[in-house]
């Protein structure tokens, strides 16, 4: 019998990956060209992200509604998203695929 392969899984594996990295726990490991954001809706996780996510459409409407409801003060000392936390990994991976 041969090796049975599921391209979607393997797919999928590989942005669970990516995003397991752009999650981090040290907060002076902010490389260039990345942000630091806070997400969550009671408690945060920290999340590490691209500077080029800014461009997308869908993370700039995330924003705006970040900002809308928190404004410029963050309390966390960086940029705070209010939503679910797998929302957000969700939207993370799509924007990583395109």
């Amino acid at each position: 019998m041969g090796i049975i392969r599921f391209p979607s899984l393997t797919s999928k594996a590989k942005n669970f990956s990516k995003l397991q990295t752009l999650r981090s726990g040290n907060k002076l490991d902010v490389p260039k060209g990345c942000l630091a954001v806070y997400v969550g809706e009671i408690q945060k996780t920290r999340f590490v992200v691209p500077l080029s996510f800014l461009e997308h459409p869908l993370f700039q409407n995330l924003l705006h509604e970040s900002e809308e409801e928190f404004g410029f003060d963050h309390p966390m000392g960086g940029l705070t998203i209010r939503c679910q936390e797998d929302v957000f990994t969700d939207l993370i991976s799509r924007l990583q695929i395109s």
